[in-house]
């Protein structure tokens, strides 16, 4: 399709994240032995190839990347618009109709160059060493707003608000060093059933040159207000902790600072009540990013790093991290609860 260009009149908004179901055996096993799944075991699958994954864009809604229109802007979206049109987007009669398909378009923003300070902070928040290349979460910070652009366009299935943050997963091609300008893409793919409401995935592809050098795919829960209780199932016994790390109030406001997601459930006891939390909870791709920065010295250049988030980590809370074997690993409360799952292919 051919291409259009519009003016930089958003902004970005901060993604609400809450809990999921919490893990079940068959859920980590999945996890800890990459293999294909069935059709109707997608919701959970965290296994897949990233690049089979982008090649087959199977699935209700789902669009050829022929079939997208090419939105180029000029720069990234600000802050301010994206959370008016988020906020308005959730009152009855104001927000619009939702689009029963995922929107025919992407959106792309060329030359994002690395901030060496913001690189810095985001460093120690996270954990990573203090070092010119970026850890393979840095590009999802530094395309987030795009992505929220993506949320926000008119008829997109999912509504922002309220939206769960349930699975992410980063392939890094090489190394990226901050020196190196970045262009971004994103679209989204595979709308699909869940049952308790619909998954989409949101892609975030960074490119050097016209080389794809790394590739971000958040997988995005709506959840319907449908009755019935939730069936936990057994809990397996949570495995033996690596490392305890405690976590403070301040990840909340430090994380947002340097993300931009300044949701007020991550910040603010009274904005976590809100949306049900009895106290602010730690941004997933936090978590995310401090499991990574103690597996740092073990990356390899190139690979790929997905996690399933479950529970959210209260602030403040004590967490154990546990390295698991063939690359997996888990992040668990004090009484064994999963709060994220992941594996390193």
């Amino acid at each position: 399709m051919g291409e259009r260009r519009e003016p930089d009149d958003l902004s970005v908004h901060e993604l609400i994240e809450g809990p999921t179901e919490i893990l079940s055996s068959e859920t980590l096993d999945a996890i800890r032995r990459p293999q294909a799944l069935d059709a109707d075991e997608r919701t959970h699958d965290l296994s897949a190839s990233a690049a089979q994954v982008t090649s087959e864009l199977s699935g209700h809604g789902s669009a050829g990347p022929g079939s997208r229109e090419r939105v180029e802007l000029p720069r990234m979206p600000a802050p301010g618009a994206l959370y008016r049109r988020a906020a308005l987007g959730a009152l009855p009669g104001l927000g619009g109709r939702r689009g029963a398909d995922l929107p025919a378009v992407e959106f792309t923003v060329a030359g994002m160059r690395t901030d060496r300070a913001h690189l810095a902070d985001y460093d120690r928040v996270c954990g990573f060493r203090l070092t010119d290349r970026l850890p393979a979460t840095y590009p999802h910070v530094l395309g987030f707003p795009l992505t929220l652009r993506l949320m926000t366009a008119p008829g997109f299935p999912i509504p922002l608000t309220g939206v769960v943050h349930v699975g992410n997963r980063i392939t890094t091609h090489r190394p990226i060093m901050a020196d190196e300008a970045l262009d971004f893409t994103t679209f989204a793919q595979d709308l699909r059933p869940h049952d308790r409401g619909r998954q989409v995935d949101v892609v975030l592809v960074g490119s050097v040159d016209g080389e794809e050098v790394w590739r971000g795919v958040s997988t995005y829960l709506g959840r319907d207000r449908t009755p019935g209780g939730r069936d936990r199932g057994e809990r397996p016994p949570a495995p033996t902790a690596t490392a305890r790390w405690r976590v403070e109030p301040r990840v909340g406001t430090e994380y947002a600072r340097v993300s931009g997601d300044h949701n007020p459930i991550h910040t603010s006891r009274l904005g976590a009540r809100l949306f049900g939390f009895r106290r602010p909870i730690a941004h997933g791709m936090w978590s995310k990013a401090r499991c990574l920065a103690a597996l740092e010295t073990r990356l390899p250049d190139a690979c790929t790093v997905e996690v399933a988030f479950k529970l959210p980590v209260p602030l403040p809370s004590t967490v154990n991290f546990t390295l698991l074997p063939d690359g997996a690993f888990a992040l668990h409360d004090s009484r064994g609860r999963p709060h994220l799952a992941g594996l390193v292919r």
